[in-house]
Parts: C-alpha cells; sequence; structure tokens
C-alpha cells in the first residue's frame, strides 16, 4: 500500500494534498518537527538516505522528492487526472509550473532563509541579489495568475500542488508579504478553498492555520523577524 510519510510544516503536504485531492487510498504517518531546533527527527531521517520530506513507501519502493513522487503517484495512480497530455496545448506550461516549484520557487525562498538565520542581513549586497531573484519568481507567477485561473490555465493540475508550499508554510520559516503580488494571492484563495487542500492540511497538521494570506506570517524559527 501507499505510504506517506509526513514531517509537519514541509513540503511533503504537497503529496498529502496530492493523494486527497486524487481520492486514492493511502497509508499517513506524520512526523513532528524537533520543536527547540525545528529539524526532522531521527526515525524520519532513517527513511531515506538524504534525510529530507516527502518520502513515500509502495510495496519495495522508497522515493524521495517532491515531483519525483507526484510524477509516481499520477503515473500509478492519478489516471489522467491532475496532469495534462502531450496533446494538450497547455502541456508545455503545466509541465514548466511543475518543475518550477522546487527548480526555482523553493531555492529562491529556502536561499534566503539560509542567509538570513546565518546571520547575513538584507542590507548585504548578495542576499539584495538573492533576493531580487524571488522576487523575480512572484512577480511571474502573479503576472501569468492575473491572465489564468490556474497555472496550467483553466484547469486545476498537480502544478497548482508543487508551487503553493512555497508561498504559504515556507513563509514561516521566511515570512514575508504578498502585498504586490494581487493574482497570486487570488489564486492562493482558490487552491486554499479547495476541500482537498483542507482535508490534507486537516490530517497532517491538525490545528495549524495555513498562511493564505496577504500579510507576513509570524516566523516559527526562535528569534526570527518578519521580513
Amino acid at each position: 500500500m501507499l505510504t506517506v510519510y509526513h514531517l509537519q510544516r514541509s513540503q511533503s503536504e504537497r503529496i498529502v494534498w496530492l493523494c486527497e485531492e486524487l481520492g486514492i487510498p493511502y497509508e499517513l504517518k506524520i512526523y513532528a518537527r524537533d520543536p527547540q531546533t525545528l529539524l526532522a527527527p531521527t526515525e524520519y531521517k532513517k527513511l531515506h538516505p538524504m534525510g529530507s520530506a516527502p518520502v513515500i513507501t509502495d510495496g519495495s519502493v522508497t522515493l524521495a522528492e517532491s515531483c519525483a513522487i507526484t510524477e509516481y503517484i499520477l503515473t500509478k495512480y492519478g489516471g489522467s487526472a491532475l496532469r495534462l497530455s502531450p496533446d494538450v496545448p497547455n502541456y508545455a506550461s503545466y509541465l514548466y509550473w511543475l518543475h518550477f516549484a522546487n527548480g526555482s520557487l523553493q531555492p529562491a525562498v529556502s536561499r534566503l532563509m539560509l542567509l538570513k538565520y546565518g546571520g547575513i542581513t538584507p542590507e548585504n549586497p548578495f542576499y539584495g541579489r538573492l533576493d531580487a531573484g524571488r522576487k523575480a519568481s512572484l512577480k511571474m507567477m502573479d503576472e501569468h495568475l492575473q491572465k489564468n485561473k490556474w497555472l496550467a490555465g483553466e484547469e486545476f493540475t498537480a502544478a497548482d500542488v508543487m508551487c503553493v508550499f512555497s508561498l504559504t508554510t515556507m513563509r514561516l520559516f521566511l515570512p514575508f508579504g504578498l502585498e504586490e503580488y494581487p493574482g497570486l494571492v487570488a489564486w492562493l484563495g482558490r487552491c486554499g478553498d479547495r476541500e482537498g487542500y483542507k482535508r490534507a492540511m486537516a490530517k497532517g497538521d491538525p490545528g495549524f492555520t495555513p498562511a493564505l494570506g496577504v500579510e507576513a506570517p509570524e516566523s516559527i524559527v526562535r528569534g526570527a523577524t518578519r521580513g
């Protein structure tokens, strides 16, 4: 049976959401972060050599990496749901945004987080260059979503599932607002209204309120400030 190993407040929320949207049977195993360090517990790190979330098992298969897991589940269990076929005009757009999530967007945010908690301030020129990349990613997404309901066009797909984390839960680690990006905010609202998303967050992170709003959320990292 497909088993999803979910580390709370992590990218593995995508996989729980994907399974809920598809309506497929799966077993959910939840792991809490260490309350002091916010790192994954030792038992989670033992699941895969990389020691990071997400991880799934399916029979003899153990797989990590969000996009690899997403493609695996879609291909094996999803049928034609949540993805576009190559003969559809928006296929290239679907493929781009699916991989943009962890190829460009998530690194743009996580690199800044590492700099900030390493003591590098926004006044540092290197920080500024990286922050310009984050803003460019958000601007591009915003302009696209002002013209399209979903990232791949009029149809909700796994590309949307992949991109939401970096602009919601990830902002708890590097708080930033979305005041300049109305298209993004409206899209996040649509994603947050989906029953699959609500079920996934309720199952995987009970009591957690997703950071779907415009304002920068409170950081969960000790000593952090909003950026």
